[in-house]
């Protein structure tokens, strides 16, 4: 009976094929996937044009350009063309040490009946040659008027006598007038700065000058066009003495006031050398 129960075959375990292998799920459709690519391009595109600007900015920043001049007026209108006055009527000076002239800077005006200002409506410039006269309206907003008057009678400089070199410094100085103002006094097309006569029997000359004449010498910082340090009348450099004469010699005037019909008040300038 053991010998049945030792004996009995044994009932080999089923066999469990094995499982599936699970494939991987496959991503689903992107439809938009190219539109996203290239909407990210854009940005991309963007961003390195803004982080460029960046760039070029903070490297102006560290490195500017130039200053114009290293003086300027603060504020505008009539206010800054007296502190222009003021700065450049200072630093001109006589051998003795006496400032040339002093600058009196005021809206184109001539006194009226009783010694109050009357505007000045128009200038009108002679022709020479055959050439045409030509006129234009001023006013207070577009023209700045230079007094340069000397200490001595009729404005006269009071000290010294009349020459080539100091006649030379003086149109040096309405050249630094005019730049400066041209520069820094917004809406000024024109200044016209009357210059001491050489005595006091004599009209002084004037000097117009437009902005349209000076548009290179307003493109260049100012000690390019006439050094800081003012020279004395003896000691303006050779190539200053050529750029104020370029600028300023042909733009010296005689002058008169005349009154149209209806009122109108006229600087009528006619040219020196005519």
């Amino acid at each position: 009976m053991a010998s049945d129960l030792t004996n009995t075959d044994a009932v080999p375990a089923p066999v469990v094929p094995p499982a599936p292998a699970q494939s991987e799920p496959r991503p689903a459709a992107t439809p938009h996937r190219h539109r996203f690519l290239f909407v990210y391009g854009i940005l991309g595109g963007v961003l390195a044009a803004a982080i460029a600007g960046v760039v070029v900015y903070a490297g102006r920043s560290i490195s500017p350009a130039p200053a114009w001049s290293s003086w300027h007026p603060h504020g505008g209108g009539l206010g800054a063309a007296k502190q222009i006055g003021d700065q450049v009527g200072a630093s001109y000076r006589l051998p003795n040490g006496s400032q040339l002239v002093d600058v009196i800077a005021k809206a184109p005006t001539v006194p009226g009946q009783g010694g109050a200002p009357v505007p000045i409506n128009f200038f009108a410039i002679r022709g020479s040659q055959g050439t045409a006269d030509r006129v234009f309206a001023v006013s207070s907003s577009n023209t700045i008027m230079y007094s340069l008057c000397g200490l001595g009678t009729s404005c006269t400089i009071a000290t010294g006598k009349p020459s080539v070199a100091r006649g030379t410094l003086v149109r040096r100085e309405v050249l630094e007038l005019a730049l400066y103002t041209f520069r820094y006094v917004g809406g000024v097309k024109s200044i016209v700065a009357f210059m001491p006569p050489k005595n006091a029997s004599t009209t002084p000359p004037a000097i117009l000058l437009q902005k349209s004449d000076l548009e290179a010498q307003l493109k260049t910082p100012l000690e390019q066009v006439l050094r800081a340090k003012t020279p004395l009348p003896a000691g303006i450099p050779a190539h200053e003495v050529q750029v104020i004469d370029s600028t300023t010699e042909s733009r010296v005037y005689t002058y008169g006031i005349s009154q149209t019909q209806q009122g109108d008040v006229v600087l009528v300038l006619k040219p020196l050398a005519a």
